[in-house]
């Protein structure tokens, strides 16, 4: 009897070690739909490539082989390239349940490797086993990323109702009490003492002068080497709901005349003032500004068009045109040029209120430097950057890097100010702060030649290249991929000014060759 009883164990866990041993296997995570899972349910199976955390709201994660973004971040609205984006994005995701939302702290953007789990639908599935990796409070922790060698570090960051005195409970925005208001400092100031910027620009901000006085005095406490001045704009609390405001290190940087006011639509929130570098002399205008949400029912132009931009649309572009005309206006006057715009501008990167900047000569830094893989927001699962940087043609080589710190949005909500007792950086907002490295000398100019984005390590879910500026009329133009090992993986005609070009899926160092003009041009990169 022993015997047989032994025996029947040894089957039943090889049955359950066979049934284990089902691979999913996806060859295109790009393209990939859950509903391929669906002659496996019931099953526990693998996957064979990471998946990606795509959303930790509530007690349950989504996943998805990629990371998904929001189709207006990456194709212009109602397009046929948009409405791909949209389906694909339904057919990926699927809900992971079984996973502790406590500790460790899983974010969006984490990966699962080997990912073992029970299939109980094409949308479905129990955590069995995994390897977390990667985007860990940890590794943001150590430092900024990479922004290149600036001499200036300018920041913008939306605050999420940085309210500083007549708290509000019956509102839904902003800290109810002092206790609150105390925790949400702790936690904003532990993310601007990292950050430790030379110049910020701060949106959601309420009652002007006093916010922006509390944020000075705490920084010049925590970093007694600096000397944080704000800009004052009148005695008025507050404006059309929260107000945009300036935040600089005296020691380095002074602000040159009036500040600009630019109430156009929503008030208070669209402001513009020009910046001298004491070190060199050198100077940019910074304009900080906080377009009209998405949310709400507008009429006419401003209702929900269902293309993928939500509503007041048109409200929003009408601002984006205020700000091209107001620096029109400044500009001469002040006699300078270069200019940097940043700021929660509502409106993802393809969409129009971006479109009216860059169709008249500004530069996306997001998309210059990161192509399609920048995000500062994410909503129903969906990464994107409403928080931009743009700049004119005249700043661009100044800049030596932009990113988006990504201490929030990958952040599960669970760990704001007013539902926990986290005190960590994390969570203190729901939008990321956005850096930007300057290093200010008017005398560069600006080289339009064929150059890649400067991303020059790609993992995850960045598996895209833009080559920007190689077509000549008249002239072909192709660029080539290489393996280290010298093989031709992939030689294509380049037709577009902004090409994309998919990078191989496997880990590896990577050569890049540019076809252009009688110049070749290459490029190392590193695929993980």
């Amino acid at each position: 009897m022993k015997t047989r009883f032994s025996l029947f164990l040894i089957a039943l866990l090889s049955c359950r070690l066979l049934v284990a041993q089902v691979h999913i296997s996806i060859s295109d995570p790009e393209s990939w739909s859950a509903q391929e899972l669906a002659p496996y349910i019931g099953q526990t199976v693998i996957f064979d490539v990471p998946m990606v955390v795509t959303s930790n709201v509530g007690n349950s994660l989504t996943i998805a082989p990629r990371r998904l973004f929001t189709p207006t971040n990456q194709a212009y609205p109602n397009t046929t390239a948009y409405q791909s984006i949209v389906r694909l994005n339904g057919t990926g995701a699927m809900t992971l349940d079984g996973v502790s939302m406590g500790s460790p702290i899983h974010r969006c953007g984490e990966k699962i490797y080997h990912l073992q789990a029970k299939v109980n639908s094409t949308g479905s599935l129990t955590w069995v086993s995994g390897e977390w990796r990667g985007n860990t409070r940890a590794e943001l922790e150590a430092g900024l990323p990479d922004i290149g060698d600036y001499r200036l570090l300018v920041c913008t960051f939306n605050l999420e109702y940085f309210l500083s005195v007549d708290f509000d409970a019956s509102s839904s925005m902003g800290p109810d009490n002092a206790a609150q208001h105390a925790r949400q400092c702790i936690k904003i100031n532990k993310a601007l003492k990292l950050i430790n910027a030379d110049l910020y620009g701060f949106v959601e901000i309420q009652q002007g002068d006093s916010a922006l006085q509390e944020i000075a005095d705490s920084l010049n406490t925590l970093l007694p080497t600096r000397n944080y001045a704000y800009i004052s704009d009148g005695s008025v609390p507050n404006g059309t709901y929260t107000k945009s405001g300036f935040l600089y290190d005296a020691n380095k940087i002074e602000p040159l005349g009036q500040l600009q006011e630019n109430n156009t639509k929503v008030q208070n929130r669209k402001k513009m003032i020009c910046f001298r570098e004491k070190a060199t002399g050198e100077r940019f205008i910074f304009s900080v500004n906080h377009f009209k949400a998405k949310s709400g029912n507008g009429t006419g132009s401003d209702a929900n068009q269902n293309d993928g931009q939500g509503g007041f649309n048109a409200y929003r572009v009408a601002e984006a045109q205020s700000v091209m005309e107001q620096y029109k206006r400044y500009r001469p006057a002040i006699r300078e040029k270069d200019i940097l715009i940043m700021g929660d501008l509502n409106a993802y990167a393809k969409e129009d209120p971006i479109t009216c900047f860059t169709s008249n000569g500004m530069i996306d830094l997001h998309r210059a430097f990161h192509a399609d893989s920048s995000y500062s927001y994410q909503f129903a699962g969906l990464a994107g950057y409403l928080d931009h940087a743009i700049c004119n043609s005249t700043l661009f080589p100044q800049v030596t890097g932009v990113a988006g710190f990504h201490i929030n949005s990958d952040e599960s909500d669970n760990y704001t100010y007013d539902k926990s007792n986290d005190l960590s950086m994390f969570r203190c907002s729901d939008h990321d702060p956005v850096l930007v490295g300057l290093k200010l000398d008017s005398t560069l100019v600006y080289d339009p030649s064929p150059t890649l984005n400067s991303l020059n390590v790609l993992s995850g879910e960045d598996k895209t290249l833009t080559i920007f500026n190689a077509v000549k009329e008249g002239q072909q133009s192709y660029y080539a991929i290489y393996s280290i090992n010298g093989v031709l993986l992939e030689r294509n005609e380049i037709t577009d000014t902004q090409q994309q070009v998919d990078l191989p899926h496997s880990a590896g160092l990577y050569i890049v060759y540019i076809y252009f003009d009688g110049i070749v041009y290459q490029r190392k990169l590193l695929v993980r």
